[in-house]
């Protein structure tokens, strides 16, 4: 199920790197978008987050985020 979620992160972003090992281990897909290198992006995660370029934000399907989420939260919210 490629892209069950995005991930909106950065190159030097520990709790990114730290989801994404936890989601590729629990075979969770996602498609990631630097928004560093991607200026719609940036403003998207800084509309989810009150101005602020707080990474990860996670986008689902339905629309919602959730930012800087657990793993549990994550499986929770697609149903895992």
């Amino acid at each position: 199920m490629p892209g069950t979620v995005t991930m909106y992160s950065t190159t030097w972003c520990g709790y990114c790197r730290r989801l994404k090992s936890q989601m590729d281990r629990e075979g969770i897909a996602y498609t990631e978008i630097n928004i560093e290198q991607d200026p719609e992006s940036a403003a998207f995660v800084e509309k989810a987050n009150g101005g602020n370029r707080t990474v990860p934000t996670v986008l689902f399907s339905d629309g919602s985020t959730l930012t800087n989420p657990s793993l549990a939260q994550v499986k929770q919210k697609i149903g895992a």
